[in-house]
């Protein structure tokens, strides 16, 4: 809006139309950028899903979506650059220790289709071996470009049985539509989010100081509540906001798992 009105002060005879437009627009970016709205749009999807509690039952595997590795800066400087999502691989090197019995599986291919970088597993798992993970304990999946292929390659790859305990991990943010895809694939897997953005309900009272900031937040909010809607209009999820209870149907996991 604040471009609008600038081109209106400029390209028009409407100075004052174009001033308050472009104030307007100004004054929406701030607001946005400083006032808790990011924090108010992010909090709902990482409260959806809560922590994992061990409860002493053996885990089969454990399983971590892509998305913490920036694998063109990684190809692009020779050495493994992590970004903001970087807990996703921490949390997965401490449960791989934890549970030395345990399946490992990084799943995550190119998410640009046709680039030629190479898939983001495949660098993962060097930077893992660097970490001391062990490369005969981990199973790669590189076919995916997205959250629901991760879900339906995933299954395909390992080959759930009934009764198995798979432990998820990804960002708590992006759990929502995570667990929705694996549900909607037939893939019965438990949520370990990790990589929270917000202290708790304290954030939602407390304005961002950097309007950049703010705005990054309600941007990848934003994102995720996107892919929500169009994950479940496509048939990818189950429900709107998938959580628990919100399992599909029998009928519905069936064609899912049909594809």
């Amino acid at each position: 809006m604040g471009l609008l009105g600038l081109i209106v002060m400029v390209a028009t005879p409407w100075r004052r139309v174009g001033l308050a437009l472009a104030g307007g627009g100004i004054c929406g970016i701030l607001a946005a950028g400083l006032l808790p709205v990011g924090n108010w749009a992010i909090f709902p999807l990482e409260q959806r899903f809560p922590a994992f509690v061990d409860d002493g039952r053996p885990i089969t595997g454990i399983i971590v979506l892509s998305g913490a590795l920036e694998v063109t800066r990684s190809a692009a400087r020779r050495e493994f650059a992590l970004n903001g999502a970087a807990e996703r691989i921490f949390a997965f090197m401490d449960l791989a220790r934890r549970y030395p019995g345990a399946r490992l599986v990084y799943s995550g291919g190119n998410s640009k289709i046709g680039s030629r970088l190479p898939p983001e597993a495949w660098t993962a798992t060097e930077y893992l071996k660097t970490l001391g993970l062990p490369g005969d304990r981990l199973t790669i999946e590189t076919r995916s470009h997205n959250t629901w292929e991760n879900a339906r390659e995933t299954r395909n790859l390992v080959r759930p049985s009934p009764g198995e305990r798979w432990l998820l991990v990804t960002s708590a943010w992006h759990m929502p539509r995570a667990m929705g895809s694996f549900e909607q694939v037939g893939f019965r897997v438990i949520p370990y989010p990790v990589d929270f953005q917000t202290n708790g309900t304290r954030d939602l009272e407390q304005p961002f100081t950097v309007v950049s900031q703010g705005l990054e937040r309600l941007d990848l909010a934003a994102r995720e509540w996107l892919g929500l809607i169009g994950y479940r209009l496509s048939g990818r999820t189950g429900a709107l906001f998938p959580g628990p209870g919100t399992e599909p149907k029998p009928s519905e996991a069936k064609l899912a798992i049909a594809n």
